[in-house]
């Protein structure tokens, strides 16, 4: 499972980094420590859901998420069908969840070079809302800054739901788990 995001503290708090929050928090959960370094990434192995899992952060910045991702899987032999990916989705309301198997890359060059180099979009997407900029407004700069101040007050209940999301994929399969997460609004 990767959770995408930008290295560094520079981005720390922005809503593009909402994948590595989400993975933080399912790390949270489940009492692991991300802390190893390798693939280019930090990364914890341990039960999720009763499964055994890798959870990465990609250290490459955003557009260049594949490397780590990929090598990841070779090493682990894991196949695309098998890798969850956490990441940002300007085209959903802030706080919104949408779990989706398999698709195009939607516009987010993270996912585009995930694509590219696994060679296949067959993987389980968990997309996580964080609303799009005032309209004719800079995308790349909305997406890489900082949380409202009210988006703050409601981003841990919005990591918690985006959390429980993962683990049902895990535990309940994708299918199940979109029937009951992408019809919630996990902003109440």
């Amino acid at each position: 499972m990767a959770g995408l995001g930008n290295p560094g503290s520079k981005y720390a708090g922005t809503r593009h980094n909402i994948g590595f929050l989400v993975v933080q928090k399912v790390a949270e959960r489940a009492s692991m420590s991300l802390k190893k370094s390798g693939h280019q990434a930090i990364y914890a192995t341990g039960r999720v859901a009763g499964e055994e899992v890798t959870l990465l952060l990609p250290q490459t910045y955003m557009n260049l998420s594949g490397a780590s991702v990929g090598s990841a899987c070779r090493s682990l032999g894991a196949e695309p069908g098998d890798l969850i990916v956490v990441h940002d989705d300007i085209d959903l309301p802030f706080g919104a969840l949408k779990i989706k198997q398999g698709g195009g890359h939607g516009g987010h060059n993270g996912i585009r070079h995930i694509r590219q180099v696994l060679g296949t979009g067959d993987f389980v997407r968990v997309k996580v809302g964080v609303g799009r900029p005032v309209p004719g407004g800079d995308v790349a700069g909305y997406v890489l800054s900082p949380f409202s101040p009210t988006e703050r007050q409601g981003l841990d209940e919005v990591l918690e739901n985006a959390a429980m999301a993962v683990e049902a994929v895990l535990e309940k399969g994708t299918e199940r788990a979109m029937n009951e997460f992408n019809s919630r609004d996990t902003r109440n």
